[in-house]
């Protein structure tokens, strides 16, 4: 699998652009703010329906400009035209081969992709929203119950701190209505939950190779998941936390509290990692997603590694260099501010690759 070719209207700093990339690696060069990471965005979006760093498209389409459009042509085991049109807050459409989606969620998982930027440091050292963001950009790639079950969730709990919310303001209680929400959670936060166990069962033996590859086994890691469901089940615990809830006006317990633990040499990592530490961690992280997917889609997803170097240590860099040069990869996107360092990647690479410079939303061969 991977992406022959892709356009650009009014994406990001891109007013138009056409490029052809490479089946195997692709290395884009260009200073700081000049379009390298929204490329990377823009295939992101055609694979995932969304971007990897805005929330709403009002913060993705040109400055001046009402709509943007993506289109890619991939190879999976035929040719598929993805297009992606949308005016934001407004209407927003992803075809394959010319043909709607009914819902954008049904696009999830066909194109299997990792995404790798310099702020995936917050996994490590932000709250838990952005490790369960993690798990979830993996498992709903994998698995399409998964994502509506989450979305059925999300949902629910909207709308039972909604009431919490209106309790509060105006003083009264239903007894009857909370009871339901509670038992409505309950069926797609067990599958969440027990997906969430599946992917770290088989997410941690993966990541322990990877980070053991690019430090040379200097540390030993470990990437807990942890969840109140492991104690009680859902209703139950919605019911003991009650009073807690109407007093907080939101909902206190479930699997939008569910976290991931990182230790290094079995010490907090967001309290003793140095920054190469921190880098290698992230990037096994990411790595470990790539493999999962791999094994589990049985195609190789697409990898973009944005300003991947960033504060590496040599040693470090070079380990990761060798890795992605020799390991199991398929179609593999690299930004650096260096073009030197991309030298250095291509001569020791046998594979097809091509090389691109980022000036002002331009990009050049």
């Amino acid at each position: 699998m991977y992406l022959k070719q892709i356009k650009l209207t009014n994406f990001r700093n891109y007013a138009f652009q056409s490029i052809g990339f490479s089946e195997r690696l692709n290395l884009i060069s260009g200073l700081n703010g000049m379009g390298k990471t929204n490329l990377l965005d823009a295939v992101y979006y055609l694979c995932m329906g969304k971007s990897h760093f805005q929330s709403t498209d009002k913060n993705v389409v040109k400055k001046g400009e009402a709509f943007f459009r993506l289109e890619g042509d991939f190879l999976l085991e035929k040719d598929e035209k993805i297009v992606a049109k949308v005016v934001p807050s407004e209407q927003k459409t992803i075809e394959r081969n010319n043909t709607p989606y009914p819902r954008i969620s049904e696009h999830v998982g066909l194109l299997p992709i990792v995404f790798m930027a310099p702020d995936d440091t917050a996994l490590a050292l932000e709250g838990s929203e952005e490790r369960r963001r993690f798990m979830d950009n993996s498992l709903c790639q994998l698995d399409q119950q998964y994502l509506e079950s989450l979305v059925a969730y999300n949902k629910l709990l909207e709308k039972r701190n909604a009431i919490l919310r209106q309790f509060a303001a105006h003083g009264g209680f239903n007894q009857v209505l909370i009871e339901t929400y509670n038992h409505q959670l309950t069926e797609p936060a067990t599958y969440v939950f027990e997906k969430r166990k599946w992917f770290n069962s088989l997410f941690q033996p993966l990541f322990n190779h990877f980070y053991a590859s690019i430090s040379q086994e200097a540390e030993p890691v470990e990437c807990n998941y942890r969840s109140q469901l492991y104690d009680s089940g859902l209703e139950h615990l919605l019911t003991n936390s009650l009073e807690k809830d109407r007093q907080l006006q939101r909902t206190s317990c479930g699997i939008h509290r569910d976290d991931l633990a990182f230790h290094l040499k079995n010490l907090p990592l967001k309290r003793f990692a140095s920054q190469g530490q921190l880098k290698s961690f992230v990037i096994s992280m990411k790595l470990a997603q790539y493999e999962l997917l791999r094994q589990h889609k049985q195609k190789l997803p697409i990898l973009l590694l944005d300003d991947l170097f960033d504060k590496l240590d040599d040693r470090r860099a070079s380990q990761l260099i060798e890795l992605l040069v020799n390991g199991d990869f398929g179609q593999v996107f690299i930004t650096d501010t260096h073009p030197e360092r991309a030298a250095e990647m291509t001569s020791s690479f046998n594979g097809d690759y091509k090389k691109f410079m980022v000036e002002n939303g331009v990009v050049l061969e």
